[in-house]
């Protein structure tokens, strides 16, 4: 420890062997060792002393809509990098589309990453996208540094960004198995979504009703026998109806690499308490029944859902309209998403160690960010201090992102953010923010 520049201590450390007191030291922002509380503190190394808040390894949100650029009036790199950093997340992946131009091409990703380079409070790295004419673009966008792509098997809602077909799905991932990429998947299908009732206007019920689970399934059902059939990996992202878990299941104990998020809202929010027109509430696919969420988290506690993230996507406020069949889908959550699911799970018997599991260390697992989601030796120096048991009541006028419409406004939430850091940088502590100090991230390194 004779070479530690900084020394964090605390009553409670989240490490992956479990919770307890250490001293945790840093050298050139990598964690160098996880030592006993009382361990003595060399002279030349700064001591932060966190108490009995919780030092946790940084979030790391592998789904995020920045928008940016094209669209960035709805989002930006440093909003979003910045709203991430006050909820405890330290990296970022950044979906390829909602931004102009996508990212689907290498010289779109350029163009994302020039973008981003200076803006980024936190880590960023980048989602390809599979459409159905860029087939010889995945290849040069995986030697790129891309983590993986995203494909919609139902129409996006922006017209740059084209779903697949069945067809155009194979020929994707087949693509993409060649090399042992991983596709991740918007999983609802296009013609059980055609068939459903489309009603319009402010009830939620109606909405609901529109995008119906059996869409999820078919999509899910189709997704995995393509992966049986290829031998791909493939990501099913938030997965939102429970009664798909059982395909889940029986496909993973086949054999077949399939790999499943959830979302916050879908954990925390219920269509019962969705009031008529309130389409900060609107998402695709929807926020559904207690029931229904009640199995997610039975499926979370299984391991049979492997993640939470985000699925952060804002809007313009005038696109949140009263109409569900017309307002933009998307619910902002960077800020409170770690409060948010601690809320939930601690009152389902939950610990946060199990939070950290899902929201840090399986999501740096899928993104294979080896350096990253915990604290251990040869890991960055990425953290979180959170006070678990003070609560705050969710003001939007208080929210770093770009639009402040939020789900949960009004919440009152547990687990208060009190600092992160980045690298064994404090980049926000109570509100106050240090300039950008996040780099951009590639797969290859």
């Amino acid at each position: 420890m004779s070479d530690a520049e900084l020394v964090l201590r605390s009553t409670r450390v989240i490490t992956p062997e479990g919770t307890r007191a250490a001293t945790v030291t840093v050298s050139g922002g990598k964690i160098t060792a996880v030592l006993p509380y009382d361990a003595e503190i060399p002279a030349t190394a700064r001591l932060e002393d966190v108490g009995d808040h919780v030092l946790l390894p940084g979030l790391v949100d592998t789904h995020v809509h920045v928008n940016d650029p094209g669209r960035t009036e709805w989002e930006g790199f440093w909003t979003a990098t910045r709203a991430a950093a006050a909820g405890g997340i330290t990296t970022l992946i950044d979906m390829p589309l909602n931004s102009l131009p996508p990212t689907t091409t290498v010289e779109h990703l350029r163009i994302k990453q020039d973008v981003a380079r200076d803006k980024a409070h936190i880590d960023v790295g980048f989602w390809g996208g599979a459409l159905p004419d860029n087939v010889k673009d995945l290849r040069p966008l995986h030697g790129a540094g891309v983590f993986g792509f995203k494909c919609f098997l139902s129409p996006s809602g922006v017209d740059e960004f084209p779903h697949l077909d069945q067809d155009q799905l194979a020929q994707s991932m087949a693509e993409i198995a060649g090399f042992d990429g991983l596709l991740i998947v918007h999983a609802e299908d296009p013609h059980h979504l055609q068939s459903a009732p489309q009603h319009g206007g402010p009830k939620y019920a109606d909405f609901l009703a529109s995008r119906p689970r059996d869409a999820e399934d078919t999509a899910i059902a189709n997704l995995i026998a393509q992966a049986r059939r290829l031998n791909a990996r493939v990501h099913v992202l938030h997965l939102s109806s429970s009664d798909a878990l059982p395909l889940i299941r029986a496909a993973r104990a086949e054999g077949v690499r399939v790999t499943v998020e959830t979302c916050p809202h879908y954990l925390t929010l219920t269509a019962e308490e969705v009031p008529d027109g309130a389409s900060e509430y609107k998402c695709c696919p929807p926020i559904r029944e207690s029931a229904n969420q009640d199995l997610l988290w039975e499926a979370l506690a299984d391991g049979t859902i492997d993640c939470v993230v985000t699925d952060h996507s804002p809007s313009t406020a005038d696109l949140k309209t009263d109409d569900f069949a017309t307002a933009w889908g998307g619910i902002a959550g960077l800020q409170v998403s770690l409060p948010a699911v601690w809320t939930e799970a601690r009152k389902r018997g939950h610990t946060l160690e199990d939070v950290v599991r899902w929201m840090s260390a399986r999501t740096a697992e899928l993104a294979g960010l080896t350096h990253k989601g915990a604290i251990e030796a040869g890991r960055d120096a990425d953290f979180a201090v959170l006070a678990p048991d003070e609560t705050f009541t969710v003001d939007p006028a208080g929210l770093q992102h770009r639009n402040r419409v939020t789900a949960y406004a009004g919440r009152t939430l547990y687990g208060v953010v009190k600092s992160t850091w980045l690298r064994g940088e404090r980049i926000v502590a109570d509100g106050e923010f240090t300039e950008p100090k996040g780099t951009l991230l590639s797969r290859t390194r």
